[in-house]
């Protein structure tokens, strides 16, 4: 065997082999054979790896992109210009703009205009077809013409050549003009040949330019490629084409096929886009075959074709066939506040509740929203924490100036909300418990029996208005709490106390002007009966969650007609209300308008709160310094009474405010005491409650008038 081989690796030495044969070190592997190859390792990626990135970074670098950009722009602009002045072209030799004019008309059902095209479309078939006749014959009319004119160039040619010679008294001179012309042409066709020449080479660039310059006047690029400044981006201009494009591309095959006939003239089915508030408005004219709903049901996908968001456009439906009426705002334009109410700029703020109307806030169109509540029973529904009591409260507060009105309010959230109306209503109940719920049930049936009471007086429908408003209602509607009947007061049901009081109202309460508003919590069959929620004028409603609780919000026609407080935005939309029904001036066939309303904080709310309060014991000053006729107390308990064998004490005070507001708004049950108790005739207790006689009154005041005759008589 040879001798151990030693063999250094990076300047060391490792230890000997063993030395093998020449035919094992044939057979051997490679690393046997030279131990010092795998110990070599490799510093760095392979080849094909290390191009790869630098290809990556050559193409994702800023500067190819930007590069990109400008090739697919610019190549976007020749071929768009080329397509475009192709078309023109071959619309100004073809008929084919009029049977473009045509199915446009007939596609948006516009018999008339269609005819009118075809009559236009035959008159220029016409006009053609006598030009191609008359170029049949124009050949020879030019042969006869060059003849012509040939020898009249000849003559006068030959004729000015006679008068030269005959002038200079040389005969050479008769061919001059005709040298003359012959030289101007050669010069013509050196000239000819040169420009030519450049023209040639110079024509072809001066058409792609051209061409060009169609193509980026029409922004024929990709959106993705065209300039930031002309991409049609957020808060870009609403133009007939984007609304158009917009509509093609909803996904609605009908809608896609008319507009492609259309061609240009898609925009035939808007009407003039006017600008309305802070946005602009359009009516789309759909072609047959496509109906009102399925663009309604396409909200979002028409919002980003207008690169606006879904909240921005707004889709209803107006008295004519088969359209639809954009709103679509300038982007961002919804979520500026709008100006503060005039509740807190005007301090000589007034209201009527007749013939006033409440300034609630905006429309959508920038025009201020006011709402009339003469008689109108009122809900307003929503999302919780989306400013429900502070719209309410706005239009108790606007009302509040009106010093007949009468409040009686039910808090059942009872944080305060509405704590500025103390010293405002009559009744006010703040509080979530069960025993709150009883009493806003009571106050509710108190309300009843006097519109009852009113209903059988012939004063009873000019009686001051009362404003019975539950917030947060649905406590009420969802409370388990009975009475020591075990009727319950409240829940949905129709033997809830409380159910039947409103309900009562809502049947015969506005014919005496005693109405109910009431405020809930996401709107549901138990939390907002059925009954309940359609027996109100006006339907109002924040944010929901979904189009079921809009649908019982505000009512199957509103959703229908475009109505979509579902579709708000939950904390971004706070204060915007959509609201159906008759006591908001809406345009013809409108089912609902969308109200930003003002807000007002609570600090503004007590200072209004306070001018109100002033104003109100202004006007009873003014009355009371008034001189009156002197006041039978007795007489008037008596009147009040009627034909009712006894009545409860609270409700002969309630009576008599009605009757004389001044003398009668302050009684409380002593005073009535005072003026009975003397005469024989004070109140008693009868099956639990402190009822008035009517048979002790009347013969109190007859005792009183035997008396008088006997004063008389001495």
């Amino acid at each position: 065997m040879a001798d151990s081989i030693v063999r250094p690796v990076n300047g060391h030495a490792i230890e000997k082999l063993h030395p093998i044969s020449p035919d094992a070190l044939d057979k051997a592997p490679a690393s046997l054979v030279d131990p010092v190859k795998p110990l070599v390792k490799r510093t760095g990626p392979r080849l094909h790896v290390r191009t790869g990135r630098a290809v990556k970074r050559l193409a994702t670098h800023d500067r190819t992109r930007v590069a990109g950009h400008l090739a697919v722009r610019h190549t976007g602009y020749l071929v768009g210009g080329t397509r475009i002045v192709i078309r023109r072209t071959w619309d100004a030799r073809s008929a084919a703009r009029y049977e473009r004019m045509i199915r446009a008309a007939e596609a948006v059902g516009n018999l008339d205009e269609a005819k009118e095209w075809e009559e236009r479309g035959q008159q220029f078939r016409a006009a053609r077809h006598r030009r191609r006749m008359e170029m049949l014959t124009s050949p020879q009319q030019l042969a006869k013409s060059a003849v012509a004119g040939t020898a009249v160039g000849a003559g006068l040619l030959l004729g000015t050549g006679i008068a030269l010679a005959v002038a200079n008294e040389d005969i050479s001179y008769v061919l001059a003009p005709t040298l003359f012309l012959v030289d101007a042409i050669r010069w013509a066709v050196v000239i000819g040949t040169v420009v030519w020449g450049v023209a040639s080479m110079v024509l072809p660039w001066a058409i792609l330019a051209g061409l060009w310059a169609v193509g980026r006047q029409m922004h024929t690029a990709p959106e993705w490629a065209l300039p930031a400044s002309v991409r049609s981006g957020d808060g870009a201009p609403i133009t007939p084409s984007i609304v158009v494009t917009a509509m093609r591309d909803l996904g609605v095959s009908a809608l896609k096929t008319a507009i492609k006939e259309m061609g240009d003239v898609g925009a035939q089915m808007l009407s003039p886009i006017v600008i309305a508030g802070c946005g602009v408005e359009v009516d789309v004219h759909l072609p047959s075959g496509v109906s009102t709903e399925e663009i309604q049901n396409r909200r979002r996908k028409l919002a980003e074709n207008l690169n606006r968001h879904e909240h921005e456009v707004f889709i209803t439906i107006p008295p004519s066939p088969r359209t639809v009426r954009l709103w679509i705002a300038d982007s961002g334009a919804l979520d500026e506040p709008i100006g503060p109410s005039p509740l807190v700029t005007d301090m000589e703020m007034t209201a009527n509740y007749k013939t006033g109307r409440a300034p609630w806030g905006q429309d959508l169109r920038g025009d201020a929203a006011l709402i009339s509540l003469f008689q109108k029973m009122l809900l307003i529904t929503g999302l919780s924490n989306q400013g429900k009591t502070a719209s309410l409260r706005a239009l108790a507060l606007w009302l509040a100036f009106d010093p007949k009105v009468e409040f009686r309010i039910g808090d059942l959230k009872g944080i305060g909300d509405w704590a500025m109306f103390k010293g405002l209503a009559t009744v006010l109940i703040e509080g979530p418990t069960d025993e709150h719920v009883a009493a806003v049930t009571e106050m509710a049936e108190e309300a009843v029996r006097e519109m009852n009471r009113r209903m059988q007086s012939p004063d009873g429908k000019t009686a001051h208005p009362i404003v019975v408003i539950v917030d947060e209602a649905q406590v009420a509607y969802g409370s388990g709490a009975v009475d020591d009947f075990k009727i319950p007061y409240g829940g949905s049901k129709a033997t809830s106390r409380y159910f039947r009081a409103i309900k009562a109202i809502h049947d015969q309460g506005r014919a005496v002007n005693i109405t109910t508003w009431e405020g809930t919590q996401d709107p549901t069959n138990e939390n907002l009966p059925k009954r309940s929620r359609e027996g109100n004028h006006i339907r109002s409603s924040l944010v929901l969650g979904t189009e079921s609780q809009a649908r019982m919000a505000i009512g199957d026609a509103a959703i229908d007609g475009g109505a979509a407080p579902h579709k708000l935005r939950q904390g971004l939309d706070k204060g915007t209300v959509v609201v159906a029904g008759d006591g908001i001036k809406l345009a013809a066939g409108q089912a609902s308008v969308t109200v930003r309303t003002h807000y007002i904080d609570e600090d503004q709310a007590n200072e209004i709160a306070d001018r109100a309060k002033q104003r109100r014991t202004a006007v009873a000053t003014r009355n009371a310094a008034e001189p009156a006729d002197e006041v039978d107390h007795l007489a008037d308990i008596a009147t009040v009474l009627g034909d009712a064998p006894r009545m409860r004490t609270q409700e002969v005070i309630q009576l008599l405010a009605q009757r004389n507001p001044v003398e009668y708004r302050a009684w409380t049950f002593q005073d009535l005491k005072a003026v009975l108790q003397p005469r024989g005739a004070e109140p008693y207790k009868s099956d639990g409650v402190m009822t008035v006689s009517r048979d002790r009154v009347l013969e109190a005041l007859n005792e009183r008038d035997r008396q008088a005759e006997l004063d008389d008589g001495e």
